[in-house]
């Protein structure tokens, strides 16, 4: 190759795109808002319904009838591990209870992303 055609080429960094901002990114960088809370005020008086499940068993239908005040229901879960939260019946966060005053709240320890259980 002569001189003469001897082409220059961008540094390129680490992802492999240019050292310097090419028109497309500086389009997307303008495209990027700053997201807040108030974003989503369309959607704060949408119900969603909120379950904390501590834990679930199998009987059979005679037995729960033979219960009375005061029986014990085994769970699968054992004492201090995480509890599962779901919104809408959708496995969301998994937590833990603790005692606010003279109430039970759930604490959230890990958020489940899409699809894993």
């Amino acid at each position: 190759m002569a001189a003469s055609d001897d082409v220059t080429l961008p540094e390129l960094s680490r992802n492999g795109a240019g050292a310097s901002d090419g028109p497309a990114e500086e389009i997307i960088k303008e495209q990027e808002v700053k997201r807040t809370a108030a974003d989503l005020e369309a959607v704060f008086d949408v119900p969603v319904q909120v379950s904390a499940v501590l834990g679930k068993t199998s009987m059979e239908v005679s037995h729960l009838l033979k219960m009375g005040r005061g029986a014990v229901i085994e769970l699968d879960r054992k004492v201090g591990e995480a509890i599962d939260i779901y919104v809408n019946d959708r496995l969301v966060a998994r937590g833990e209870v603790v005692l606010v005053e003279d109430r039970l709240g759930i604490t959230m320890t890990e958020i489940i992303k899409g699809g894993q259980q």
